[in-house]
């Protein structure tokens, strides 16, 4: 064996490629949250309060395109239509209060704020589909939620967040953080259950079904009061395009991460709002911002380092529950297979 085979069989043991990807996907997917993020603050600041019809655009979009792949495959569906309403209905009402958060908040404490999903993600995989995670792990998601808390102070008035109503907004984002932490935990076990395709489809089509219904009532007059212009129009694209790409990818890295992990990849969006804040925006960011960021990478970083040890309960086809230890190279065994014999 050559010394290239050699590093070759190395990496493929460690599972090193596996991980380059999945981190790698975990960042584009952050990078597109930030450009969901730049046009959601962008239709805000031009006067334009309709949340529901731009998510309506995007879920049209995802009904179209994974809709088509889907009936061109002829199959059934593999989970019953009314969990996918529910898990449209769910993720509409999370979009929709985030999305309302950036008519009184800045984009940097939404983006922030935005991560209290990883709290909520780590209660409910560990009630609903089993996930173990050791005490290393949730100390480190603590951190990230002590980070959060000082974008709370910031805005409160110690510092001055940004936006009419700072406060306000942050309260919406928390409350769009839990049907978020809903949402990802379904899709979660939807695609790691059943088809991905489906799963993307059928969260567009009723989220279509669901805005319509909600636009309707809500939204008329907004709609109606509008001046379109060529920025307004372009900014809804963006937000068209960058949402449809991240509901596009966001399956595949829940599917080979998890909720959790997902999530936590996220917050490097957070350096992109900061970003986008002092050179688009030209706005000031309080130093309280910087030590949140900084608060939320350590916790990032204890959560990373132990992540090979949580414990995933699954239900096997007899019905009995199997209990798997996941490894740090992303393999799994059961307690038959690592006791000794």
């Amino acid at each position: 064996m050559n010394c290239f085979d050699a590093v070759s069989s190395w990496w493929r043991s460690q599972g090193t490629w596996r991980m380059v990807y999945l981190l790698f996907l975990g960042q584009l997917v952050s990078f597109v949250m930030a450009l969901m993020s730049f046009s959601s603050s962008l239709i805000a600041d031009l006067g334009v309060d309709a949340p529901l019809t731009q998510m309506f655009f995007a879920y049209l979009a995802l009904a179209l395109v994974f809709g088509s792949i889907l009936i061109y495959r002829r199959r059934r569906l593999l989970v019953s239509w009314y969990w996918y309403l529910l898990l449209g209905m769910i993720d509409v009402q999370g979009n929709y209060l985030v999305n309302e958060a950036y008519q009184y908040s800045s984009i940097t404490s939404v983006t922030l704020l935005d991560c209290w999903t990883i709290a909520w993600v780590l209660v409910l995989t560990w009630v609903f589909i089993g996930t173990r995670y050791s005490l290393l792990q949730l100390f480190g998601a603590a951190l990230c939620v002590l980070g959060l808390g000082l974008v709370l102070l910031s805005d409160a008035g110690v510092a001055g967040g940004g936006g009419s109503k700072p406060l306000l907004g942050d309260i919406l984002v928390i409350a769009g953080t839990v049907f978020y932490a809903l949402s990802n935990v379904g899709e979660e076990f939807c695609v790691k259950k059943k088809d991905l395709v489906e799963v993307v489809s059928m969260i567009g089509l009723y989220g279509t079904l669901v805005s319509v219904v909600e636009i309707s009532i809500f939204e008329r007059e907004s709609i109606e009061s509008i001046t379109w212009s060529t920025e307004l129009v372009l900014a809804f694209v963006g937000y068209t395009l960058s949402t449809f790409a991240f509901y596009s990818v966001a399956p595949t890295v829940l599917k080979m991460s998890g909720a959790a992990m997902f999530n936590l990849s996220l917050l490097t969006s957070d350096m992109w709002a900061v970003v986008v804040r002092i050179f688009i925006y030209h706005q000031q960011v309080d130093w309280l911002y910087y030590l949140a960021f900084a608060v939320v990478v350590v916790g990032l970083v204890i959560y990373s380092n132990n992540e090979k040890g949580p414990e995933v309960v699954h239900a096997t086809e007899d019905g009995n529950v199997a209990h798997y230890q996941v490894l740090s190279n992303g393999s799994a065994v059961s307690p038959e297979e690592s006791s000794p014999s």
